[in-house]
C-alpha cells in the first residue's frame, strides 16, 4: 500500500491584508512490507523476540475466536456477529501498547484488543449470544463492546476529562470506523479532547467500507487523519495490517497523552475481507477480483514471515500454536453453548438503575404474579 501524500492546507481570512498560512502533513507509517521484510530500522520492542511471538500468537488467537464465532452463529448457535479477519493488527497492536490502568473503549470489531487485555473469550461468546453476563469482565476494567456506531467516541472524551481531573497518568482509547468518522460523535469527540486537551487517543480502524459503503462515498477529505487537524489534534497514518506499526504509533500517542501532550488520533488503513456482520452479503456490492488481492496483505502471515526470516518461529512452533490456541476456543465454546440462558424478564435489566414507570409498567405486564417477588 503506497503512503499517502504530505498534505498542506493552506487557510485564507476574510480580509486582504492578513492572510496567515496554516501548514500540516499527514505521516504515514510502516515497518515490514507485505512479505514481512523490514523497511527500515524496528523500534526497540520489535527487536525483542519475545514480544514480537506475543504479538503473533495474540493475532492467531483472535483469528481462532473469530472463526468459531463465526461458525457457531451460521448454526444457529449465536447472534450477529462481526468478523475482524484480516483486521487483527489494528487490535492487537493497539492493545499491547497500552498499559493495564488505561481504558479501551472498543467498537465491535477489537476482539484481539478485548482478549490481549484480559477478557476470555468466554465472556466475548456469552456477549454475541446476546447474554449480557459477557459484558461483566471478571478481568478487566474496559468498556464493553459498543454496537451503534460512534456513540462511544465521547463516552471516551469523558473518560479522559475524568483522568486528567483526577491528575490521573492514564489515558483513554477509542476504537471505531471509517464509517463512524461521518458521524457528529466523532467531531463532538475530537472537538473538545482537542479544546481541553485530553489524555485520549482516537484509533481509527479505516477497513475501506461503511457496510456497503466505500470509504471514497463517506468523505472528500484525502484522508481520515487530516480531521483530527481540524479540532488542533495531532493526526497520522498507518498500515493497519502492520502490527509493528500499529503498536509502535499507538505507543507513541499513548506516552505524549499521558505526558500531558494532548490527544492524538492513528488511522489505520486495513481491509474488510469479509462480510461487515454475518447479516451482511458483502458480495453483492463488492466483486471478488477486488478483494482477492488484499489477502496478500494479511497481517498474520507477514508477521509469521517475518519471524521465520529471523529464525525465531519453526513449523513445531506453528503447529503446537495452532493446537494451543484451538483448544482454549473450544473449551470457552463449550463453556458458553452449557450455560443456561437468562430468564426473558433480563430483557428490562442491565440499562437502567432504576426502570422507568413504563418499562416498570412492562415488566409487571410480562411477569404477571411473579413480578412482586422478583424485586
Amino acid at each position: 500500500m503506497p503512503p499517502a501524500p504530505d498534505l498542506h492546507m493552506t487557510a485564507i481570512s476574510g480580509e486582504a491584508e492578513a492572510s496567515p498560512v496554516a501548514r500540516f502533513e499527514i505521516r504515514y507509517s510502516r515497518y515490514l512490507d507485505e512479505s514481512g521484510k523490514a523497511l527500515r530500522s524496528l523500534p526497540d520492542f520489535a527487536r525483542d523476540k519475545a514480544e514480537l511471538v506475543a504479538l503473533y500468537k495474540a493475532m492467531v488467537l483472535a483469528r481462532a475466536f473469530d472463526a468459531k464465532a463465526m461458525a457457531l452463529q451460521r448454526t444457529g448457535r449465536l447472534g450477529t456477529f462481526a468478523s475482524a479477519l484480516g483486521q487483527e493488527a489494528v487490535a492487537v497492536g493497539l492493545a499491547a501498547a497500552m498499559r493495564a490502568e488505561d481504558l479501551l473503549l472498543p467498537s465491535f470489531r477489537e476482539h484481539g484488543a478485548q482478549l490481549w487485555r484480559g477478557v476470555s473469550p468466554y465472556e466475548l461468546f456469552l456477549f454475541w449470544g446476546g447474554d449480557e453476563r459477557g459484558s461483566a469482565f471478571s478481568q478487566s476494567h474496559d468498556f464493553p463492546i459498543c454496537v451503534p456506531v460512534a456513540t462511544h467516541v465521547p463516552h471516551a472524551a469523558g473518560v479522559a476529562l475524568s483522568f486528567k481531573l483526577r491528575h490521573e497518568p492514564r489515558v483513554a482509547v477509542a476504537v471505531f470506523g471509517d464509517g463512524a468518522t461521518s458521524k457528529g460523535d466523532v467531531a463532538e469527540a475530537l472537538n473538545v479532547a482537542g479544546a481541553w486537551r485530553l489524555p485520549v487517543v482516537f484509533v481509527v480502524n479505516n477497513n475501506g467500507w461503511a457496510i456497503s459503503v466505500p470509504r471514497v462515498q463517506q468523505t472528500a477529505a484525502e484522508t481520515l487523519a487530516q480531521k483530527a487537524i481540524a479540532a488542533g489534534i495531532d493526526g497520522e497514518q498507518v498500515d493497519g495490517n502492520d502490527v509493528v506499526a500499529v503498536r509502535e504509533a499507538t505507543g507513541r500517542a499513548l506516552e505524549k497523552a499521558r505526558r500531558g501532550g494532548g490527544p492524538h488520533l492513528v488511522e489505520a488503513i486495513t481491509y474488510r475481507l469479509g462480510d461487515h456482520t454475518t447479516a451482511d452479503d458483502a458480495s453483492r456490492y463488492r466483486p471478488d477480483a477486488e478483494v482477492s488481492p488484499h489477502w496478500a496483505q494479511d497481517p498474520i502471515a507477514r508477521l509469521r514471515r517475518h519471524l521465520v526470516d529471523r529464525d525465531w518461529w519453526q513449523k513445531a512452533d506453528e503447529e503446537r500454536l495452532i493446537a494451543e490456541a484451538a483448544a482454549t476456543i473450544e473449551e470457552a465454546a463449550g463453556r458458553y453453548l452449557a450455560t443456561p440462558p437468562q430468564p426473558a424478564e433480563t430483557m428490562f435489566e442491565y440499562t437502567y438503575e432504576r426502570l422507568p414507570q413504563d418499562l416498570a409498567r412492562q415488566r409487571e405486564r410480562a411477569l404477571g404474579p411473579a413480578a412482586d417477588t422478583a424485586g
